[in-house]
């Protein structure tokens, strides 16, 4: 019961965000990010200050990696809702965040050989699987969108799921260390906080856009 709340709530956030992201005009996105990216910013602060002070030497590099890594998050997909619009922002989100979804399927239903147990232990290399199954899928939906090739659509969605799991694994990383499971109650059905909801997106959006312009 509890993982179909998580399911259901996911799902109704996702058809949100995709009637949000073809609706509004590209140059909302802007301000649109730079508020999330303080709220983000902001509860990293809280979680940092649970085991740094603001004011000592380790607590301020603590807080400006996480000032510069949210930035560079955020910017980025502004920064693709401007330059390529409102499909290819779609396109990015799309794909790492549908490897999120295929990695927690296949990961509940067959994982069984752990990735990372001590800084995740919910991850399983089977829900790897899952993840890169589930991108590359989604990558080929949009072909028609993007015009790309099927290697370079392939590829695209190698990208998602590794990127995007690492940037998940750098987050469980960084709360591990503070000492808590989810970064905040943001989200419903214990879908965790801002950070939660957009670690996969720290750098595969980065990635992801550098390989659509070069190739």
């Amino acid at each position: 019961m509890k993982h179909l709340k998580r399911i259901v709530t996911a799902l109704t956030t996702a058809a949100l965000v995709v009637c949000a992201i073809l609706y509004v005009p590209s140059n909302w996105f802007t301000p649109v990010f730079g508020l999330l990216m303080i709220a983000a910013m902001v509860e990293f602060f809280m979680l940092s200050a649970k085991k740094v002070s603001v004011v000592s030497a380790q607590g301020f590099c603590v807080n400006l990696a996480g000032i510069l890594i949210l930035a560079f998050a955020f910017s980025t997909l502004a920064m693709i809702a401007v330059q390529g619009g409102n499909w290819s922002l779609l396109y990015v989100l799309a794909c790492v965040k549908l490897s999120d979804m295929g990695g927690f399927a296949l990961g509940m239903a067959f994982g069984k050989h752990k990735m990372c147990p001590t800084i995740s232990p919910n991850k399983s290399w089977e829900g790897m699987l899952g993840s890169i199954l589930a991108s590359c899928i989604m990558s080929c939906c949009f072909i028609g969108v993007t015009g790309f090739a099927v290697w370079k659509a392939l590829l695209i969605g190698l990208v998602a799921a590794f990127v995007g799991t690492a940037g998940d694994l750098f987050e469980s990383k960084f709360k591990r260390w503070v000492g808590v499971k989810d970064s905040g109650t943001f989200m419903p059905a214990g879908l965790g906080g801002l950070l939660d909801m957009f670690d996969s997106l720290l750098f595969a959006p980065a990635v992801i856009w550098l390989i659509c312009r070069a190739l």
